[in-house]
């Protein structure tokens, strides 16, 4: 009966490649021993087994091309090796074989001893420990001790490095360090500005932050959808500006305060937002926002007979009284809107409360109205805007931190609102109910000027030059 063949054991996992492919190692031969099996090797160089470094590279003492594949031949021999490299401190460059084994006769390595070095930059071996013998065949591999790498660079580049970010860090803390004391001194001025108006009830100096908080939290849900045109068959955003130019109009006949003005607005967007009119009736929308506007801004509102005429009579009475009850109805009777003027005046109380700034910068917070690109912002920003256009036009400063604090933006925030601002004063007069309302002496000719400056702006803006008031006032 044939002896079954059996396959050798690898004894080392990174040795997969190692047992010979075309010699068969049966248990009969064994037995035997290697002293059967040298004859039949292949005439040619004999392979060798590890050995030491030293002995490999220097010739001097030569080994059997096949070593006992028995498991009690094998555990010494590996117990010699392992002593022999520990005492050496010396590990070979080349790939480890197994201790003991038969290195595979490939086309690559036929020609060469087993130990020749293929890699300088090998990975070196670990050193295998013999004293405790794995169950089986072979021995059990020592898990590798991790060691510090060498240091690969010179001595004073870690000293640049680890002094380079402190030194950014020193200049980083000394940057917040006074960005930190610019606030403090900001909120010290507007207590000791607060605290001026302690001694009058009707600026309730006493929660006055508090109630400027809540109409920021307030405004997002008192604005338009800015797309809402996109929903209304017969309206254009054209025929919105008229409209608005218009209102404006009636505003000043009626001599109504500003507050009516923005609450009138924001009535007619919110309420095309969501609900779809023709254009017969756009007319009605607009004198019915007025109307409620004043009933809720003004001490003694005009009477709605009033509003009808304006119209030259196209809608009755009843008319524009069912519309009001649609229109709040619609609106759910929300009309708690936060006024750009509050935000205005509160910027314009850390600037003195210099007329003339405020006067411009009402005119331009009320360009906001007739053009729909505004509609996206938030009052609050559209007023910070326009004192920040305003101071620019009269050359009042630069946009400091008091100013941050009391507007709540800063100049970086206002630019976008502020781009908008120059194109529209740039552009030919399109709504001139507003314009000629702010040509008057009675606003300091505010559209006026705002227009010289906008031209000269454009022209200018380009080649980064200056624009001063006394080359508006003489142009």
């Amino acid at each position: 009966m044939p002896v079954p063949r059996t396959r050798q054991r690898i004894n080392n996992e990174n040795d997969e490649n190692v047992v010979a492919a075309n010699t068969r190692l049966t248990r009969a031969k064994a037995a035997q021993g290697p002293s059967d099996d040298a004859s039949n090797l292949p005439v040619k160089k004999a392979l060798q087994t590890k050995k030491s470094t030293t002995g490999t590279l220097n010739g001097t003492r030569g080994r059997r091309a096949l070593g006992d594949v028995t498991n009690a031949t094998k555990g010494v021999e590996a117990a010699q090796e392992g002593k022999k490299a520990a005492g050496q401190k010396s590990v070979a460059a080349s790939k480890p074989s197994t201790t003991g084994g038969v290195a595979k006769l490939t086309r690559t390595n036929s020609s060469r001893s087993a130990l020749g070095v293929k890699d300088n930059n090998a990975k070196p071996k670990p050193v295998i420990d013999s004293k405790k013998p794995a169950s089986g065949s072979g021995v059990q591999k020592k898990r590798p001790q991790p060691s510090i790498p060498a240091a690969t660079t010179s001595i004073d580049e870690p000293v640049e490095e680890i002094e380079e970010p402190v030194r950014k860090k020193s200049v980083t803390q000394a940057m917040v360090d006074e960005a930190q004391q610019e606030t403090e001194d900001a909120f010290d001025i507007m207590a000791s500005l607060d605290a001026e108006d302690l001694d009058d009830p009707s600026m309730c100096a006493e929660y006055v932050r508090e109630i400027f908080e809540y109409y920021q939290e307030l405004e997002k849900n008192t604005m338009p959808n800015p797309q809402y045109m996109d929903h209304q068959d017969d309206l254009e955003w054209k025929m919105r500006g008229i409209l608005v130019d218009w209102l404006i109009e009636v505003h000043m006949r009626f001599r109504l305060l500003p507050e009516t003005l923005f609450l009138a607005v924001n009535i007619i967007d919110r309420f095309l937002s969501q609900k779809v009119v023709p254009l017969d009736k756009l007319q009605l929308v607009g004198i019915t926002a007025m109307f409620i506007a004043s009933k809720y801004e003004e001490v003694l509102s005009p009477h709605v007979g009033n509003f009808t005429h304006v119209a030259d009579d196209g809608f009755s009475v009843d008319e524009v009284l069912a519309a009001e009850r649609y229109t709040l109805s619609t609106l759910k009777y929300d009309l708690s809107y936060p006024n750009p003027m509050n935000f205005l005046r509160r910027i314009s109380k850390a600037d003195n409360y210099d007329i003339q700034t405020r006067t411009l910068g009402k005119y331009l917070t009320e360009l906001s109205l007739v053009d729909h690109r505004f509609l996206e912002y938030r009052q609050s920003h559209i007023a910070a805007a326009a004192m920040y256009l305003a101071r620019m036009i009269l050359e009042r400063g630069p946009w400091d931190v008091t100013l941050t604090q009391f507007a709540g933006y800063t100049e970086d925030d206002i630019i976008p609102v502020f781009d908008i601002m120059v194109d529209f004063l740039q552009g030919p007069v399109a709504h001139e109910a507003l314009f000629k309302k702010y040509a008057s002496k009675k606003f300091l000719k505010a559209s006026i000027m705002a227009r010289k400056w906008a031209k000269e702006y454009a022209n200018t803006a380009r080649n980064g030059g200056g624009i001063t008031v006394g080359d508006i006032k003489s142009s």
